[in-house]
């Protein structure tokens, strides 16, 4: 038995339950409002809105909704965040320390969050709080004497005319990491300092069997190429011989299901898949008790939500947010219902939407599973397809087929008559018939969503499948700037992209 790994293992169990036993919040959320109003009551912004009479009011939550408004990110940047670049106490107490760079999944340019010390402190108070509920996963003790691998981005970060520093949160969060982080976090600061992902990932690669690895971190894609890239170049059968102790995996940025059977392919030993929802703006959520990926919301650590229905009370017939839409407190959801997220928190973001589209799977657990992108609406002519339901089809279709596909990209295409196509690309390295491929998509498309099935009786003429390999793919990232470590892809273009798209395919 490993000695370590028991002492370690004893005190995150014993920790667990003195948490347990303390008393809980009856109104975490409304605390929060109030904590993160109060400290913000003398910046600009909180002068602006009127925090401190707001403070005053019997309904706070009402009188905060009715007088600030919801910011994308646009309005919050342009009005408000590119001051605090120049000015102290503009949003938040002081200056942030930090910009993270963010172009997420859709934008041309790159986002640029304020990143305060209160927020990085968000951050790590609930890496704590995951890992004080790893006890309930009753895990080997041998995982608590391994070593984490965690898939970031560079933490070589970069100076801007302002002098503040800047680059993903991933790498702002390794280049803050402690010195006592060097016993057990892996590639180490020196290869997650390299700035070209794919020499990263070389260095990665020749390391590894120098490591002893219990759990990995990132997201699915960029952690599954990596791994086949380890298993490839040191002639393994399973990424089990060289890290035995590997049995935990934490997945973000993506849904994982569609890489499950590529690292089921890779593993020799069950793993545990722990989903976390880790953003710029935020770490709101991680799974929290076994079989389930569905994860638990972050209620008391920085951080005030609201839920605006994903449908017509909230958003139009594009996925847009209303000019004034319903707004539920976490105590007026459902479960089982779609809603875009909202978020107030301790970088100064009020209000904002962070484009996330969620449900609650248990709300006495307080847990939500990610359902989408508003941005991933596909909403032409009516067709109404989440994210959600397109990873379920490509799923079920793949499984028929017996093919692997983890990645796709589908966008409306309109033609000369005004009618519209919808064009899927499949990325994926086995072979399969795309007319077959279609048919099944199409069907289940249809048996799945009577919105899709609708519009194929109308405007939505027909559906056109390619596949692609995903060598073409990657190099279309890495063209569009779009390859690293914690980039999301792309699941739904406009047309115009689409059409540039496959025109890349083509040459």
């Amino acid at each position: 038995m490993a000695i370590i790994g028991k002492i370690i293992k004893t005190g995150i169990t014993l920790n667990q339950k003195i948490s347990m036993g303390l008393t809980a919040d009856e109104n975490p959320q409304l605390n929060q409002l109030k904590e993160l109003l109060n400290t913000a009551k003398d910046t600009s912004f909180g002068k602006y809105y009127g925090f401190a009479e707001m403070l005053k009011c019997d309904d706070i939550i009402s009188r905060f909704k009715a007088e600030v408004p919801i910011h994308d990110y646009n309005a919050m940047h342009n009005n408000w965040w590119n001051k605090q670049q120049i000015y102290p106490d503009i949003t938040w107490p002081g200056r942030p320390e930090y910009f993270a760079l963010s172009s997420g999944t859709t934008g041309k340019s790159s986002k640029r969050i304020p990143m305060t010390s209160d927020f990085l402190q968000t951050m790590r108070d609930v890496g704590r709080s995951l890992i004080r509920d790893l006890p309930s996963f009753d895990f080997r003790e041998e995982l608590f004497e391994s070593e984490i691998l965690m898939l970031s981005s560079t933490s070589q970060l970069e100076k801007n005319k302002d002098g503040f520093l800047e680059g993903e949160i991933s790498g702002i969060n390794v280049s803050n990491f402690p010195g006592y982080y060097d016993l057990f976090y892996r590639p180490g600061k020196e290869i997650a300092g390299i700035k070209n992902w794919d020499e990263r990932v070389k260095a990665i690669v020749r390391a590894a069997p120098e490591w002893n690895i219990g759990a990995i971190a990132g997201i699915p894609s960029w952690v599954l190429l990596l791994l086949q890239e380890i298993v490839k170049q040191h002639n393994l059968k399973s990424i089990h011989e060289i890290w035995p102790n590997f049995s935990v995996y934490a997945s973000g940025g993506v849904a994982y299901e569609t890489y499950r059977k590529d690292f089921d392919a890779l593993c020799s030993k069950p793993i545990t898949i722990l989903d976390t929802y880790l953003a710029s703006e935020g770490f709101f959520a991680y799974t929290a008790r076994p079989n389930t990926m569905a994860m638990k919301l972050a209620l008391n650590h920085g951080y005030y939500y609201e839920f605006i229905p994903f449908d017509s009370r909230g958003v139009d017939e594009t996925g847009t947010l209303l000019k004034n839409p319903v707004s539920h407190s976490i105590d007026e959801v459902e479960e089982n219902l779609e809603y875009v997220m909202i978020v107030s928190s301790c970088a100064g973001a009020w209000r904002y939407s962070i484009g996330d589209t969620i449900k609650f799977t248990d709300k006495a657990e307080n847990e939500i599973l990610i359902t989408g992108r508003t941005k991933f609406y596909l909403n032409v002519v009516g067709s109404q397809l989440s994210e959600e339901k397109m990873d379920a089809a490509i799923l079920e279709i793949s499984d028929k087929l017996r093919i692997s596909a983890n990645e796709y990209v589908v966008a409306g295409i309109k033609n000369e008559a005004g009618n519209y196509t919808h064009q899927w690309v499949i990325v994926t390295d086995d072979q399969f018939d795309a007319g077959e491929f279609g048919r099944l998509l199409d069907k289940s498309l249809q048996s799945a969503n009577k919105n899709y099935q609708v519009a194929r009786g109308k405007a939505l003429k027909n559906i056109n499948v390619k596949g692609i390999s995903k060598k073409v793919y990657h190099n279309y990232l890495a063209e569009n700037k779009k390859k690293g470590g914690q980039i999301k892809t792309p699941k739904v273009m406009q047309g115009e992209q689409m059409k540039s798209f496959m025109e890349f395919i083509d040459q």
